[in-house]
């Protein structure tokens, strides 16, 4: 199948990788040019000068940049996305933004009988590179359809969720649970610290029981011994609970965890933590 790549960042390089390796006809559009040249030279694929180049003549363009701005500009610049879509085309995008953009960019490609499919993914920098993501997706059950075969080169789960922006809404529960998550880690190994328990034995005992997650298994060493640098930055979850948070205010919902966890958060950015990942919250705990 021929389709499009725009933003080639820790997630998107990868995921377009997938593709190429999958047999695909792969053209890449990324705002550095020279991520997207690197792209090529790794892998099979062409790369386009701008995201409407990318968009001419795919069966399916994927896209994953920012956030709302910057997935608006690419949608609806002068040499932009929508307007360079054929129609019974379709967009498929993995940026985690908000349910409104989603919906807006579906409204716009419909106009053009562009389909649209919002799909924000779970799973970091390692699921994206391992082809092991989460994707949800809001849209039509016949677009999911058609675009799950082309999915499957990096996911290992592909869930519909319901109508355009459901995937967006869903991607927010993941945040909101990821961050209360994170947080009582955070605290669970920090009191075991101090109570002078040994954190491995701890965490052998609880990962046989209720308390087990994934963040316990694979961050719980690395957060014992303050090493930050893996997977998904602050910076991000601040945007992502950000969204959260303000969908909270339109649809009534009490996220009082979740607005507290995004002031801790600010407290380790302030403390130069921007690019830590967010198991970092222990960090503030143990200053």
């Amino acid at each position: 199948m021929k389709v499009a790549f725009v933003g080639l960042g820790v997630m998107g390089y990868p995921m377009a990788g997938h593709l190429a390796a999958s047999g695909h006809d792969v053209v890449v559009y990324n705002r550095t040019a020279a991520k997207a040249a690197a792209w090529c030279e790794q892998y099979s694929g062409s790369a386009a000068p701008t995201p409407g180049r990318a968009a001419a003549d795919c069966e399916i363009l994927f896209c994953c940049v920012g956030n709302d701005d910057d997935i608006r500009d690419v949608m609806f610049c002068s040499t932009g996305i929508v307007d360079a879509m054929t129609a019974g085309s379709v967009i498929v995008d993995h940026t985690t933004s908000s349910a409104t953009i989603a919906r807006e960019i579906a409204a716009e490609a419909g106009k053009r009988s562009v389909d649209f499919l919002d799909a924000p993914v779970s799973g970091g920098q390692a699921g994206a590179e391992n082809g092991q993501l989460t994707i949800m997706l809001g849209g039509d059950a016949d677009v999911v359809s058609r675009a799950t075969p082309v999915l499957q080169s990096y996911a290992k789960a592909i869930t519909h969720i319901g109508p355009v922006g459901s995937g967006q809404l869903a991607k927010m529960v993941n945040q909101i649970c990821v961050a209360g998550i994170v947080q009582g880690l955070s605290e669970g190994l920090h009191f075991a610290k101090r109570a002078g328990l040994e954190p491995g034995v701890v965490i052998d005992a609880l990962s046989a029981g209720a308390a087990q997650s994934w963040q316990m298994e694979n961050r719980w060493q690395t957060m014992v011994n303050n090493e930050f640098d893996f997977g998904f930055a602050i910076d991000w979850m601040r945007k992502d609970l950000g969204i959260a948070l303000e969908e909270a205010e339109q649809n009534g919902a009490v996220l009082e965890m979740t607005r507290l966890i995004d002031s801790y958060y600010a407290e380790v950015q302030g403390m130069g933590g921007n690019r830590w990942d967010t198991s970092s919250l222990i960090a503030r705990l143990e200053i």
